[in-house]
């Protein structure tokens, strides 16, 4: 039934020419790793520190549980399960890892599902991220590069982690001692994922020429990198909590120089720094080592940066009688 409906979004597709299949591509953008890492890195930084650290757990979080259900379920995205799903060229080149659920979708869910369910927005506010959502949810499926069940898994269980983090984060507000008891567990748990992506057994499937279908262990790399990003995150989250302590609260100059200079190394790290390191480390460890490194400049080393570089500018300031 399922490939039914992407057979019928297909005939839809190719009949009514490139209108929807560009909006709806455009609509995908927001479901990828980097867009929504990005944004709320920009939260975090610029805006509210509070709905930064909210958008930042809940993102990691779902990364995780993406990773554990990818290689745990292993399904084979649409097109290799029947040859006449004919996928949009530009959204394969996104498809990575298997098929369950939709990363896409749960990268949306922990940025617009996660803004959504957040009583403080107005309702119109609110109503508009859920639809945002249902469009990137749906893209996945339009494109062809996911089946339904993917994206209503991927949405729904992003949402839940985001529900689940914003609990979390009200008991830290009442115990905030806790920060480390959180981060130890968490990086419990991402090693944990480790060593049961590497070391479970991947199906292994042929076609008629004997050719593998599909290579488990590189279907198994986005686990690996959530698990990268999701240790960088708790360490760099409770350093920041202990020693940084830095604030939104700031002018719109400090916030336009934070926004300026966040995103300039965010791509110095990601295009020009770990390019290198993956390729000197083969395997899971350069997958791994480049996410730390990318989301430890988020959450610790740039507020860091910024902490000290305006702390330097206010002490010359008064020195200077200003």
């Amino acid at each position: 039934m399922d490939i039914d409906y992407l057979l019928l979004l297909q005939s839809f597709r190719e009949g009514v020419g490139s209108v929807f299949t560009e909006f709806l591509s455009k609509m995908t953008w927001f479901g990828e790793m980097n867009v929504v890492l990005v944004i709320t890195s920009l939260v975090y930084w610029c805006i509210s520190k509070k709905m930064g650290t909210y958008l930042l757990m809940g993102w990691s979080g779902n990364r995780v549980v993406n990773g554990v259900l990818k290689v745990s379920v292993c399904a084979y995205r649409p097109w290799i399960r029947d040859a006449r799903i004919i996928p949009d060229a530009a959204a394969i080149e996104t498809a990575t890892g298997y098929s369950f659920p939709s990363g896409h979708s749960m990268n949306a869910a922990s940025l617009f599902g996660g803004l959504a369910i957040k009583r403080e927005f107005k309702t119109g506010l609110r109503v508009l991220f859920w639809i945002l959502l249902g469009l990137v949810a749906f893209s996945r499926n339009f494109l062809g590069v996911h089946a339904p069940q993917d994206v209503l898994v991927g949405a729904g269980s992003g949402v839940l982690v985001m529900f689940l983090t914003g609990k979390l984060l009200q008991w830290l507000d009442a115990h905030p001692e806790k920060d480390i008891l959180i981060a130890v567990i968490g990086i419990l748990i991402v090693i944990a994922v480790a060593v049961f992506a590497a070391l479970k057994p991947y199906p292994e499937d042929y076609d008629a020429a004997g050719k593998l279908l599909v290579d488990g262990h590189k279907m198994a790399n986005d686990t690996f990198k959530a698990v990268g990003w999701v240790s960088a995150f708790l360490i760099g989250w409770v350093l920041e909590r202990r020693f940084i302590r830095f604030t939104t609260e700031v002018t719109l100059q400090q916030k336009v120089y934070r926004l300026t200079g966040g995103l300039l190394g965010y791509y110095i790290i990601s295009l020009i720094i770990n390019p290198p390191i993956k390729s000197a480390v083969a395997g899971f460890a350069g997958t791994m080592i480049t996410c730390f490194i990318q989301m430890f400049y988020i959450v610790f080393l740039f507020p860091a940066i910024i902490k000290f570089a305006e702390r330097t500018k206010d002490e010359t300031g008064v020195k200077r009688g200003l």
